[in-house]
């Protein structure tokens, strides 16, 4: 029987450069969508999907991200002597309770896979998400939630996917299909960031990953593969013949919110989603339009 997926990992512990200046003393992962910061919407479609424990691998500057997932004594204390106990439902109703959060550092910029290695212990031997905040997406139903459904039929290794343009394969990890349906594909391998001629297929992973914990046994080598770091899609491809690997066509849009126009996007698409900004954003980008 497949175990239920309980505990995500979040790897927060980039440096924001394509952002500088504004990330030079704020995390990127609280730059904010309308009024979340990207952080919080992973946390919370971590917690739609069912998971119980959220796991932060973090590195030097990222405090004002820890105190985003504490309560503000004072701010909560002045809302409520003003009566504005909406103000105060929405900076305490999503947050995680005690317990449900951890944290550990990742002290050296060594890759993707090397910071979801971090998490090791934290993980033990259960599967595992992990969510990139970078990427945010809007869905009916949110994306992890889509693929925990999957992984309870398939179990091992689940990956939201979505298919590139072929020119753009070496930006992402690129799965060699074996089966595909049209919405869930079998893949046999998984290639990091080939170039287009020679990539297997034109279907790439975004950052979100359901992960068995053999995963953790091949990242322990330390192995270096693109770009000199750890991958952690090369770590998922030695496993695949042991664990089941399956890509998932999620229903939903993704944005590349580490990415600027990506975000002001991103900003647009979920303010026109919210009843109580959509008009407003809609007379902006006609305003924009007709100047």
């Amino acid at each position: 029987m497949t175990r239920r997926v309980r505990k995500a990992v979040f790897p927060v512990g980039g440096m924001g450069t394509r952002f500088l200046p504004a990330t030079k003393a704020m995390p990127k992962e609280m730059l904010p969508v309308v009024d979340k910061p990207l952080i919080q919407y992973a946390v919370e479609e971590a917690a739609a999907a069912g998971c119980e424990h959220f796991i932060f691998v973090t590195g030097r500057g990222k405090n004002a991200l820890e105190d985003h997932f504490d309560h503000n004594p004072e701010l909560e204390r002045i809302l409520k002597d003003r009566g504005k106990f909406d103000l105060v439902e929405a900076v305490t109703s999503w947050m995680p309770k005690s317990g449900q959060i951890s944290y550990t550092r990742q002290s050296e910029p060594l890759g993707l896979g090397h910071a979801v290695w971090c998490a090791r212990d934290l993980v033990a031997d259960e599967p595992f998400a992990v969510l990139l905040p970078d990427d945010l997406i809007l869905s009916k139903t949110a994306c992890l939630k889509q693929m925990a459904a999957v992984h309870t039929e398939v179990g091992g290794h689940v990956v939201a996917v979505s298919d590139v343009p072929r020119e753009h394969t070496k930006r992402y990890g690129i799965l060699d299909v074996e089966h595909d349906n049209g919405r869930l594909a079998r893949a046999k391998g998984l290639v990091e960031k080939p170039d287009p001629e020679v990539a297997p297929s034109t279907l790439s992973i975004i950052g979100r990953y359901i992960l068995h914990p053999a995963v953790f046994d091949v990242l322990d080598k330390k192995e270096k593969g693109a770009g000199g770091e750890i991958q952690l899609t090369d770590a998922i491809s030695q496993t695949i013949g042991m664990v089941p690997f399956h890509g998932l066509r999620f229903e939903g849009t993704r944005y590349d919110c580490g990415d600027k126009v990506g975000w002001l996007e991103a900003n647009l698409a979920f303010a026109l989603a919210r009843d109580d900004t959509a008009e407003a954003a809609r007379d902006l980008i006609t305003r924009f339009h007709k100047g």
